[in-house]
């Protein structure tokens, strides 16, 4: 980790706006008036994908090991990672992930490197999704309940993980020590990858 600093904060990732547009027609109306001119198709577009040009996002998911946040009886209202797609470039924004399972459930309360392993593992297969790895990844923001307890326990595991990996060079890194968004999380991350969009199809 590059530095800590002691903070307060309620983690539950950023927002996602979401784009869904019904099956039928709409009216195109003349400026500042209400008279109908004529009729416009209107396309479907997949609730998870939004595109701007040049710019395309996409949700993430990994519904085998974890579960969506909107999806609980009192939704979150936030993405478990967005993928950017940018002249060729794709980035992968990996939000707030800790220890929860395919049903929402935390998992090994009280343990804090098995919720380590565990976050590790959720956040691999939302970049496998996409077709990344951790080789991709190029930082991470990692949340402490209790950074003085825990961060030498955290660094052995990650330390453990990176070279599992064959990271080099490593990622930047951050750690903070936080408040989590439940009294049994031990430790979150966040991560950012970035990777050539057309890779796949200039290794074949």
């Amino acid at each position: 980790m590059t530095g800590t600093i002691q903070c307060k904060r309620w983690l539950h990732g950023a927002a996602t706006p979401l784009l869904a547009l019904k099956h039928g027609t709409r009216e195109a109306h003349k400026e500042g008036t209400d008279m109908p001119t004529r009729q416009l198709d209107v396309e479907p577009t997949a609730p998870n994908r939004e595109e701007h040009g040049l710019l395309l996002k996409k949700a993430i998911t990994a519904p085998q090991v974890l579960n969506e946040a909107y999806r609980y009886p009192r939704p979150s209202s936030f993405s478990r990672g967005l993928r950017l797609d940018i002249k060729g470039i794709t980035i992968l924004l990996i939000s707030g992930t800790a220890s929860i399972d395919e049903n929402g459930a935390t998992l090994h309360q009280g343990e804090f490197r098995a919720q380590t392993w565990r976050t590790y593992r959720n956040i691999t297969a939302l970049l496998e999704s996409e077709g990344a790895s951790w080789k991709d990844v190029v930082r991470t923001t990692c949340y402490l309940r209790d950074i003085e307890r825990d961060y030498a326990a955290f660094n052995e595991v990650r330390t453990q993980f990176f070279n599992e990996q064959g990271l080099d060079p490593l990622p930047a890194s951050t750690g903070i020590q936080a408040i989590l968004c439940r009294p049994e999380l031990l430790v979150e991350m966040e991560a950012m990858a970035i990777f050539d969009s057309n890779r796949k199809s200039k290794e074949a």
